[in-house]
Parts: structure tokens; C-alpha cells; sequence
């Protein structure tokens, strides 16, 4: 699904890129190689990169 229509960003990259990156949408995004143009998305972004890093920090603590 596209989170982005602007940049064509993809969930699946957001996710990915919300790992690798510790600032809020906005800083996700650059580190794609974009930047938010009407700012439509970035509520929604921000919650999926939120959710992504609380998944991958429960996962650091299981093992």
C-alpha cells in the first residue's frame, strides 16, 4: 500500500527505512531520498514508523 502518493512511498519501504532511522517522518523520508510535498501523509507515516520501532525494540528484548 502507498503511504505516500507524492513520492510514491510504499509502507513496506517506510517500515524498512523506520529502522535505520531515528528522527520523525520527515527524516524517514530523507533518508529515501524524499521529502514531504502537501504533507497529507505524514500523520499516518508517523504512526506506522512509531509502530515499526516499538515492534523491533520488543524483538530486541526477546532475545
Amino acid at each position: 500500500m502507498y503511504i505516500c502518493i507524492c513520492n510514491a512511498i510504499r509502507e513496506t519501504d517506510l517500515r524498512q527505512a523506520a529502522v535505520s532511522c531515528e528522527g520523525d517522518a520527515e527524516a524517514t523520508y530523507a533518508t529515501l531520498g524524499k521529502r514531504p510535498n502537501c504533507g497529507q501523509c505524514l500523520d499516518e507515516a508517523q504512526e506506522i514508523i512509531d509502530e515499526e520501532r516499538a515492534a523491533a525494540c520488543c524483538k530486541e528484548f526477546a532475545l
